[in-house]
């Protein structure tokens, strides 16, 4: 007779609501890194482990409460992560449908929610109706001693949780990250072989539109992968570092736990061998600073292009932490892009937004230096900053329309729950969005932050007429046709004809056609 599941892990689909009709053929599916970690972890303790990607495989909510009652497992952990820990957030929209027909559907199976919006936010979290149980941070160590009980009895025992006691909620004490001399032990790696696929492993998760060089038929198979956790900076728009937190203070922010840790750099090697063995070619590293600790970067680099297995990557960095000296190796290892985060044009409100961490640089010649070693550049501007105006948001534009780069993102800048600047914004008495998808950037009820000088309608409309005329000039359109092709320039000439629709700005509601 088999065993009983332990747990399954689930991550929810809100892939339409955050992107509108970009969800059906441009948007990024991305494997769900942490899901992946905390599965592979849970195994290694000798856990029964499942893993539920609806994202990937496209299953309604009905489908995915059929799917869980099948696996039949003792805990149903959602685990609710965006493409980056910024958006989980808005992963919250598909999460809290599915938790809602889950408990309706089959009220006995506990439901536990693990993530970045829940670290920011556990007692909200804990207090919906669906919602049993919570891990306080990345929750390793509570999860694996939450298994160890029967799910009911000696909860009050287990750190870093949070339970309902007689239907309240209650907060137990916080329990530790998983620290760096632990991370190639307690995080033992990824659970690649959970993950669904089509024909052949990773089939069904394509990369981001750009970092295929604007090519569909180069998106997949796709993975992402983790080289080190955390941010060391202290950004006020970031709520990143809020899995990290290990005091469960009512209003603590991000940037009260700047922790950075790293697998050893022959570990994560080991991943990237068995993402080869797979047939993955096309790969983001998805650490917030790759581009930083050059004791880590260098020698995994080093040992990928002694392996030579012609990966396609991007990893990130700030504008102030490229090291020219390095480039060459970048290149060579298979990183031919970087995500660059230049936030914004006027050096006044970069600072600002940075708690003054942000060093001086010439950002023209930094971009012209990563060129020149034949990397590309996906650049990462932000409108709508307290400070700036339409003037200076102007700046930015012309600053992204100057240096053209081969991608640009352009947000419009939001509070986050977790960041610094989600308290500010309640303490100025400002409005935050009143749903979850209000948090997403390309929503139809993404709501931004108003500034001290503009209105919130005036930053979003601004940004969306900011990313139609990137990308519609003549000036990018070539770039795109030299670098890449014809048919890639047409792609992209696609993408730029879809257009957001935005409650704010007075559109009616999108038409789900996926």
């Amino acid at each position: 007779m088999n065993r009983q599941l332990d747990i399954l892990f689930v991550c929810p689909d809100s892939s339409f609501q955050a992107y509108q009709a970009l969800s059906k053929d441009f948007s990024a599916i991305e494997p769900p890194t942490w899901a992946l970690l905390l599965a592979q972890s849970c195994r290694a303790k000798g856990f029964g482990v499942g893993l539920l990607d609806c994202t990937a495989e496209r299953l309604s909510v009905e489908a995915s409460v059929k799917r869980i009652a099948e696996a039949n497992p003792r805990l149903v952990c959602l685990v609710v992560y965006g493409q980056n820990p910024n958006s989980g957030t808005t992963n919250m929209i598909g999460a809290t449908a599915l938790c809602r027909a889950l408990k309706q559907q089959h009220p006995d199976y506990p439901i536990c929610f693990v993530g970045s919006h829940t670290s920011a936010l556990p007692g909200e979290v804990l207090a919906l109706d669906c919602v049993d149980l919570v891990l306080l941070n990345e929750g390793v160590y509570a999860l694996h001693n939450l298994l160890r009980t029967d799910l009911r009895g000696d909860l009050a025992k287990v750190k870093g949780i949070g339970y309902k006691r007689d239907g309240v909620p209650v907060l137990n004490p916080p329990e530790r990250v998983v620290p760096q001399e632990q991370m190639d032990v307690d995080l033992p790696g990824y659970a690649w072989d959970l993950l669904p696929y089509r024909e052949r492993p990773l089939d069904l998760y394509r990369a981001h539109f750009w970092h295929a060089e604007y090519d569909h038929g180069k998106r997949t198979p796709f993975a992402a992968i983790y080289t080190s956790l955390g941010c060391k900076f202290k950004c006020d728009f970031c709520m990143i570092n809020i899995v990290n937190r290990v005091d469960n203070t009512s209003g603590v922010v991000s940037n009260a736990s700047p922790n950075m840790r790293f697998w050893s750099p022959g570990f994560i090697a080991g991943e990237f061998d068995k993402l080869a063995k797979l047939g993955v070619k096309t790969i983001r590293i998805a650490d917030e600073m790759f581009f930083l600790n050059k004791n880590y970067y260098e020698p995994l680099l080093h040992t990928l292009h002694e392996r030579n297995y012609g990966f396609r990557m991007w990893s990130y960095s700030r504008i102030d932490t490229v090291r020219p000296a390095y480039l060459d190796l970048f290149k060579r290892a298979g990183i031919g892009w970087l995500a660059l985060g230049i936030e914004a044009a006027s050096q006044v409100i970069r600072r600002e937004v940075s708690k003054g961490s942000f060093e001086e640089v010439n950002i023209r010649q930094v971009v012209k230096t990563i060129r020149d070693s034949g990397i590309n550049i996906g650049a990462n501007y932000i409108f709508g900053f307290p400070d700036d105006t339409l003037q200076t948001m102007q700046l930015t534009l012309d600053l992204a329309l100057e240096l053209n780069t081969e991608m640009a993102n352009m947000y419009p800048c939001q509070a986050l729950p977790g960041s610094p600047l989600y308290n500010t914004t309640k303490a100025n008495g400002w409005t935050l969005p009143d749903s979850y998808a209000g948090y997403a950037f390309l929503s139809y009820e993404s709501q931004p932050l108003r500034t001290k000088h503009c209105t919130a309608a005036e930053v979003l409309g601004f940004r969306d007429e900011a990313w139609r005329k990137y990308y519609t000039r003549a000036a990018y359109l070539n770039l795109v046709e030299r670098k890449f092709g014809v048919d890639e320039r047409k792609n992209v000439e696609a993408m730029s004809r879809i257009r957001l629709r935005r409650k704010l700005l007075g559109d009616s509601p999108p038409e789900n056609s996926r």
